[in-house]
């Protein structure tokens, strides 16, 4: 059995940006029903462009 380790929170920045409202809605109905913020699926979506863009390096 794995062995339980208390995770720690990485620290965060509160940053204010625009979206577009067609965008907003895409990410709200592809949530709805999930255990998923907004705030989340934006980090995670950010995660992947940084991922894929240093892949491509």
């Amino acid at each position: 059995m794995k062995k339980f380790k208390i995770p720690s929170v990485s620290p965060t920045t509160s940053k204010s940006i625009r979206f577009p409202v067609d965008i907003v809605k895409k990410v709200e109905q592809t949530i709805e029903g999930k255990d998923c913020t907004f705030t989340a699926f934006v980090v995670e979506a950010v995660r992947a462009a940084l991922q894929s863009i240093e892949d491509k390096d």
